[in-house]
C-alpha cells in the first residue's frame, strides 16, 4: 500500500521498460499501491507507460499575478520579519517582481530574450538572501550599496546564467531602473499600477497581489504591446498542433463515424452556411447611390472587398478538403 517515488526517469529510460513490465505482470497488488514517476520530455519515453499513467505537468505561472502569489505563498511572516530595516519589505517585493519579469518574457520568444534561460526558484531565494546578508551588514549613515545590490542581482544572481550580451544589458537596466533610493518614493512604479505595496503581513501582500490585473499588458516587462500579437499566434499554433498531434491516428473509432466522415461533416454544414459571392454590379449601385466619394463608402467598400477574399478562401479550401478525403484532389 505505499507509494514509490522515481525522480529524474529521463535519465534511466532502458529500466521504464522493465518497470512497466513488472506493473503489468505482477498479480496481486494493494490498491493503496501508486507509483509516481518525474521526468523531463523525452522522445524515447515508452509510450505505452505514458499512455497508461495520469499526466501531470508542472508549468511556471503565467502571468504577473500569478508569479507573485506563487512567490508570497511560501513566503512566511518571519521571513517577512526577519530583517528590522524600513528598505526590506520594498526591496523583497521587488526581487520578487523582477523574478517574474524574467520568467514572463521567455514566453514572448527572441523578443523577451535572444536564449531561453532557465531562471528558477533558486535565483530567487539566492537574491533574497544576498539583499538579507546586505542589509544586516548594511551601516545605517551610508546606506544601501546600491552599486554592490545592481551588479550582484544583474551580473551574479540572475546575470549568471545570462550568456547574451544584449540580454545582459537587458538585465542590467532592470536593475538599474528598479533599484535605487527612488523606489522608495511615492512616485515609483514599475509600470503604471504595478507599485510596490506597503503592508506589515503576508497577507496584505497577498490582498494587493489579487487586485492585479490577470492578464497584462506587454508594456509591463517593457516590451511592445505588439509583442502580444506574436505571442498570441505562437500559443494558438502550439494549442492547434497538440490537439491535432492527439488526435486518434487509425481510421476508425469502433463503429463510429471515422475522422474523414466527420471532417467532411463538418465541412458540408460550412459550405452550406456560407454566403454566397458578391454580386459585383449590385455593390457599385448601392454605393452610388450612398455617394461614391463619401469616406465611409469608400471604407465600406474596402471591407467588402475584403471579405470577399474571405468567403471565397474558404469556400476553395472546404472544396479542396472534401476533394482530398474522397482521393480526388
Amino acid at each position: 500500500g505505499g507509494w514509490l517515488l522515481l525522480q529524474n526517469c529521463h535519465l534511466g529510460l532502458e529500466f521504464l521498460s522493465e518497470l512497466m513490465d513488472t506493473i503489468t505482470t505482477t498479480e496481486s497488488m494493494s490498491e493503496g499501491f501508486r507509483t509516481w514517476i518525474t521526468t523531463e520530455a523525452h522522445p524515447e519515453f515508452p509510450i505505452s507507460l505514458l499512455q497508461s499513467s495520469i499526466k501531470f505537468t508542472n508549468e511556471p505561472p503565467q502571468g504577473v499575478k500569478a508569479g507573485l502569489k506563487r512567490t508570497y505563498a511560501a513566503v512566511t511572516q518571519d521571513h517577512l520579519e526577519v530583517s528590522n530595516m524600513p528598505q526590506w519589505k520594498p526591496m523583497l517585493y521587488a526581487v520578487a517582481f523582477l523574478h517574474t519579469t524574467v520568467q514572463e518574457r521567455r514566453k514572448f520568444g527572441p523578443l523577451g530574450w535572444n536564449i531561453p534561460y532557465e531562471f528558477n526558484q533558486a535565483d530567487f531565494s539566492a537574491s533574497v538572501q544576498f539583499v538579507q546578508n546586505h542589509l544586516d551588514d548594511m551601516d545605517i549613515k551610508r546606506g544601501v550599496n546600491w552599486s554592490c545590490v545592481r551588479y550582484m542581482l544583474g551580473e551574479v544572481q540572475y546575470g549568471g546564467r545570462v550568456t547574451d550580451d544584449l540580454d545582459k544589458a537587458l538585465l542590467n537596466t532592470y536593475a538599474r531602473v528598479w533599484f535605487g533610493e527612488h523606489m522608495f518614493s511615492e512616485k515609483f512604479c514599475f509600470y503604471k499600477d504595478y507599485v510596490i505595496p506597503k503592508g506589515k503581513t503576508v497577507e496584505d501582500y497577498l490582498q494587493y497581489i489579487e487586485q492585479l490585473p490577470v492578464i497584462d499588458t506587454p508594456e509591463v516587462f517593457g516590451l511592445h504591446p505588439n509583442a502580444d500579437i506574436n505571442y498570441q499566434t505562437n500559443l494558438a499554433n502550439e494549442t492547434l498542433s497538440t490537439i491535432v498531434s492527439i488526435q486518434p491516428k487509425d481510421s476508425s473509432t469502433g463503429g463510429r463515424e471515422t475522422r474523414e466522415a466527420v471532417v467532411q461533416h463538418l465541412a458540408d454544414e460550412m459550405l452550406e452556411k456560407l454566403p454566397p459571392d458578391y454580386n459585383p454590379h449590385e455593390v457599385k449601385a448601392q454605393l452610388q447611390k450612398m455617394g461614391a466619394i463619401q469616406p465611409i463608402t469608400i471604407f465600406l467598400r474596402q471591407e467588402i472587398d475584403r471579405m470577399q477574399h474571405v468567403i471565397s478562401r474558404v469556400r476553395t479550401t472546404l472544396t479542396d478538403l472534401k476533394l482530398a478525403i474522397d482521393g480526388k484532389l
